[in-house]
C-alpha cells in the first residue's frame, strides 16, 4: 500500500475519517474482488496527487466487516466521500479515474 493511504480498520475509523481534518475517500475492497485491484491504482495515484489536501484510506471489508456494515456495503469496490465526519459522497464499481476525481473535487 502506497505511503499516502491509511490502512483503515473498524477500530481506527472513527479517528482518521469521522475525526479528520481534511476530507476523506475511503476504498472498501477485498484481496479476492478483481474490480477492486483494476481501481487500486487510480486510488493510490489521487492519494499522491491529493495528498495534504484529501487524506486516502482502504479499509478490507474481509478484515473489518462492522464498518462496512454500518455504511450499507454491499458492493465492492465502493468509495465513500466524508467531511466533517459525514458521509457526503459515493462511487460504486471500477469506474474511471474522472468520475472518482470529479466526486473528491465536489468535497474539497
Amino acid at each position: 500500500m502506497a505511503k499516502e493511504i491509511v490502512e483503515l480498520t473498524d477500530a481506527n475509523f472513527e479517528t482518521e475519517v469521522l475525526r479528520s481534518g481534511v476530507p476523506v475517500m475511503v476504498d472498501f475492497w477485498a484481496v479476492w474482488c478483481g474490480p477492486c485491484r483494476a481501481v487500486a491504482p487510480v486510488v493510490e495515484a489521487l492519494a499522491k496527487e491529493y495528498e495534504g489536501r484529501f487524506k486516502v484510506g482502504k479499509m478490507n471489508v474481509d478484515d473489518h466487516p462492522d464498518t462496512p456494515g454500518r455504511y450499507g456495503i454491499m458492493s465492492i469496490p465502493t468509495l465513500l466521500f466524508f467531511k466533517g465526519g459525514r458521509q457526503v459522497g459515493q462511487v460504486v464499481g471500477a469506474v474511471p479515474r474522472a468520475k472518482i476525481e470529479t466526486e473528491m473535487k465536489r468535497h474539497m
